[in-house]
């Protein structure tokens, strides 16, 4: 039905428009009554072969919603009904702010991929900690966490902080968004050195509390291999929780949209169908490099149950979705778990 009805539909509507109208849509029908155990009905796959035990947390199923969609935690307790795993939150920076100018998010119908700008656009910290406290306990939540734009260099390591502290009561696992294309100052948050030092201090505060939560780190799909050896490096040393591969893509190559669009739309990072060899790479150069020293959650370009048991088959011990969600519909996460069990 979402294929042959409601995408056409949406897809004829602004894609920044039509995802706040989606969230809209959701939350109001999810508040009538029946229609949530309807949801659940519909998409719910629960076997307990489906649970995922990684950095001392169980998952129900391995099928988790990417940073980006829902940013300000405002629909994490609606969207559990459709069948997801875990949910990951933000990216939250400490101070509210607008992202970059519009129009920056745009559809590329015919490679089944999305570019973006949206330069963390969120309600910040306190916000997204109010929403936090509606936690009904349905499913794991995961933390993704930046910077502001307008932080000076210096200051990165305490934006980080300042999130990583507050949200720490509210989150099951945190995520170190270091390989964003759409904020400035990006250099610094690539330097191994820097990321060092940014783990570590991350790490230091996580020992303050009675019960330390796992700390990933999130990087992009067009590293190349001297880049993720330092990764695998960087992992080991700093004795990270995992790491998740992969963000969006600054590559173009081999798209079906013409130069025209591309040109037209800009900047941005690519996401989808587009970076789907790209992110199984990296997952397998990972996991084959490190000898699964580590958990990996794969994302990117998964549209498909094929898709996701590939991510499986190069490494991933869980993944993500996001565009998919978006081109495919929720039925996508039930044909995942269904594969799964298969």
């Amino acid at each position: 039905m979402y294929k042959v009805f409601l995408r056409p539909l949406f897809f004829k509507f602004d894609p920044e428009t039509i995802h706040h109208f989606t969230f809209s849509l959701i939350k109001i029908t999810s508040k009538i009554p029946g229609f949530s155990a309807l949801y659940r009905r519909l998409f719910l796959v629960e076997d307990k072969r489906l649970e995922r035990k990684l950095f001392g947390l169980t998952f129900k199923n391995p099928v988790g919603l990417a940073a980006g969609f829902d940013k300000n935690a405002v629909l994490y307790n609606e969207l559990a009904n459709f069948g997801f795993g875990f949910i990951e939150i933000g990216t939250v920076t400490p101070k509210g702010q607008a992202g970059n100018p519009k129009k920056r998010l745009f559809r590329l119908k015919d490679d089944q991929g999305i570019i973006n700008r949206m330069g963390f656009n969120n309600e910040g910290l306190e916000a997204a900690i109010s929403q936090l406290k509606k936690n009904k306990g349905q499913l794991i939540i995961g933390g993704n966490i930046g910077k502001n734009t307008t932080t000076k260099p210096e200051d990165y390591t305490a934006d980080y902080l300042t999130c990583f502290n507050a949200l720490h009561p509210y989150v099951d696992y945190f995520v170190l968004n270091v390989s964003c294309p759409n904020v400035g100052s990006h250099a610094k948050l690539n330097d191994k050195d820097y990321l060092e030092e940014l783990i570590g201090a991350v790490q230091k505060a996580n020992k303050t509390f009675n019960k330390q939560k796992p700390i990933l780190l999130k990087i992009a799909p067009d590293l190349n291999n001297i880049q993720l050896d330092e990764i695998v490096d960087l992992v080991k040393s700093t004795k990270l929780d995992g790491v998740i591969a992969s963000n969006t893509s600054t590559d173009r190559s081999g798209l079906k949209a013409s130069a025209e669009l591309l040109d037209a739309i800009g900047n941005g990072g690519l996401s989808g169908q587009p970076i789907k060899d790209k992110s199984t790479r990296v997952i397998k150069y990972l996991s084959e490099k490190s000898n699964k020293a580590f958990p990996i959650i794969g994302v990117g370009g998964i549209h498909s149950a094929a898709d996701a048991l590939e991510k499986i088959e190069a490494g991933a011990d869980l993944v993500q979705i996001y565009t998919g969600f978006i081109y495919e519909g929720p039925g996508l996460i039930k044909s995942i778990n269904k594969a799964l069990l298969a």
